[in-house]
């Protein structure tokens, strides 16, 4: 082997330039498509967990209200019921704690935590013709459907970032005395 063909084995600064640049390109593509990549993962289970309390939440006041007798009290932040043994239950909404709330013999307890917007509203339980909507009552004590509409949301690396969009449900009081 002659010593010259050894010494021209190595690489040519213009080589080796070209090849730290396509290593830094890739290097960040892929560092790029690890950080949105982190970024989707954590955004989707922002959004399922936030669906799944808010599915909790529901499940949990639609209970209570079915079996409420009637609606003593009505704003849009805040229903108070006398529940079926006669005791007050009320669900309020803070819109600056970001809390909805149960009060319920002393006891308060949180249904819906991180919730920008909510609200209630009443309904009578006769259905408007030609429509799946039903009449406004005249008052609290003749309400039979009750809405709620809610919007929450999380802060994601820094950023607030709606991960739940607005779930609405209607909820009919059964357990009502006439």
């Amino acid at each position: 082997m002659n010593i010259n063909s050894r010494g021209r084995a190595g690489f040519t600064l213009v080589e080796l330039m070209v090849a730290s640049a396509l290593a830094v390109m890739v290097g960040t593509a892929i560092a790029t498509l690890a950080y949105f990549s982190s970024r989707s993962f954590m955004v989707m289970a922002n959004y399922t967990n936030l669906n799944e309390r808010s599915q909790f939440a529901l499940d949990k006041m639609s209970k209570e209200i079915r079996e409420a007798l009637r609606l003593t009290s009505y704003s849009t932040n805040s229903l108070t019921f006398q529940d079926a043994d006669g005791n007050p239950l009320q669900f309020t909404y803070n819109p600056s704690a970001r809390k909805l709330v149960r009060v319920s013999g002393g006891q308060i307890t949180a249904y819906l935590t991180e919730c920008d917007a909510l609200k209630f509203l009443i309904y009578q339980h006769t259905v408007i013709p030609k429509s799946f909507d039903c009449y406004n009552p005249a008052s609290a004590a003749s309400a039979q459907v009750i809405e709620m509409q809610w919007k929450c949301s999380r802060q994601i690396r820094g950023s607030k970032v709606t991960t739940e969009g607005v779930q609405s449900a209607k909820i009919t009081m059964r357990n009502r005395n006439y």
